[in-house]
């Protein structure tokens, strides 16, 4: 766990209770295995899409279409949040949630590669979300820049990788392994990239598995 188990109960006990489609979606990831990022985090997405007033979100990796909901939520009626996912099932499951939701008037399908998805935009946009494969994270770095606005946001999930990011601190017996993977490899780059960059003003909130929040500058 990122954080005490105490207080992991404490925030999730605290959540008011979602519409039945985000309940519905829930309870499908659980019983699936399926990956979300589920209410907390939902909910911070959907604060920070307000703050910004954001309006055009691109998400990369949306399995069921979870986060993309919050997303949805958050832009209202006169925005548009592009969902990208590999899975023509997921896509097909995900547009039936969007459906239930009164949303899928402000979602754009793609089904494909994500990274290709995005090098085929040519517009910025107010948030960029990352969660793909992660030891493909530093090449979405190298395309952020380009595709969100000034003032805009680059966010990313996984940031603290179940905490195997200690690597990066040097101590790899905090993280129990001896050596990290491509996956941890993968994160770590880009945490190190997105603070030492410039072009980006960067926190990362230790809610569930570490959401990294980038403001481009």
């Amino acid at each position: 766990m990122i954080t005490d188990q105490r207080v992991q109960n404490y925030l999730y006990a605290m959540l008011p209770e979602r519409e039945p489609v985000l309940r519905e979606m829930e309870r499908q990831a659980k019983e699936r295995g399926i990956p979300i990022v589920g209410p907390a985090v939902g909910r911070l997405f959907y604060q920070y899409a307000r703050l910004i007033n954001a309006r055009a979100v691109f998400e990369m990796g949306s399995a069921i279409g979870y986060s993309t909901l919050w997303w949805a939520r958050a832009v209202g009626g006169a925005g548009q949040v592009h969902y990208t996912d590999g899975s023509r099932k997921n896509a097909d499951e995900a547009r039936s949630y969007f459906d239930q939701a009164g949303v899928a008037s402000q979602i754009r399908i793609h089904v494909g590669d994500a990274l290709e998805l995005l090098s085929e935009r040519k517009e910025q946009f107010d948030i960029l979300f990352c969660d793909v494969d992660k030891h493909d994270y530093p090449r979405v770095f190298n395309m952020a820049a380009a595709r969100v606005r000034k003032g805009g946001l680059f966010i990313i999930d996984n940031a603290l990788w179940h905490g195997d990011v200690a690597y990066a601190a040097g101590n790899p017996e905090l993280a129990g392994k001896s050596e990290p993977d491509k996956l941890t490899k993968g994160v770590v780059e880009l945490n190190r990239l997105l603070y030492d960059s410039m072009s980006w003003f960067t926190t990362i909130v230790p809610l569930r598995d570490g959401v990294a929040v980038a403001m481009r500058l």
